[in-house]
């Protein structure tokens, strides 16, 4: 378990290292794309308000911190939300694209189940 739990920490912040660093400097081949629909519409608000590099320094952060094995519960609360609003965005505007996401967010819990101790107090029913 401890080998897999590795593997999927580094895996999940390499991942968020690369598609941040993508966010300002568009090296994917096809990134710069606007997707067709409400999703191209959504791609297009988050890019003219910016808010999409703020998403990607936020994922870049949280990458690093996976990958130096420093501040991992941290990286954790920073990549859900994000891991979130990857997941539905995908199911509600784009489906057949999916699957990164799913990926990611099972490496995601790979990797809070070896931290889960580090969380118990917010599972609490009372504080």
């Amino acid at each position: 378990m401890k080998i897999l739990t590795l593997i999927a920490r580094i895996l999940l912040g390499l991942g968020f290292v690369f598609f941040g660093l993508n966010a300002f400097w568009r090296f994917i081949p096809g990134s710069d794309m606007v997707p067709p629909g409400t999703a191209g519409q959504f791609t297009l608000a988050m890019a003219a308000s910016h808010l999409d590099r703020v998403v990607a320094a936020f994922q870049i952060v949280a990458g690093v911190l996976l990958i130096i094995d420093l501040y991992v519960p941290l990286a954790l609360v920073l990549l859900g939300p994000i891991l979130v609003n990857i997941l539905l965005f995908h199911l509600l505007m784009m489906p057949a694209t999916i699957l990164p996401g799913i990926v990611f967010t099972v490496l995601w819990f790979i990797v809070f189940i070896r931290h889960r101790a580090a969380f118990a107090s917010i599972f609490a029913a009372k504080a």
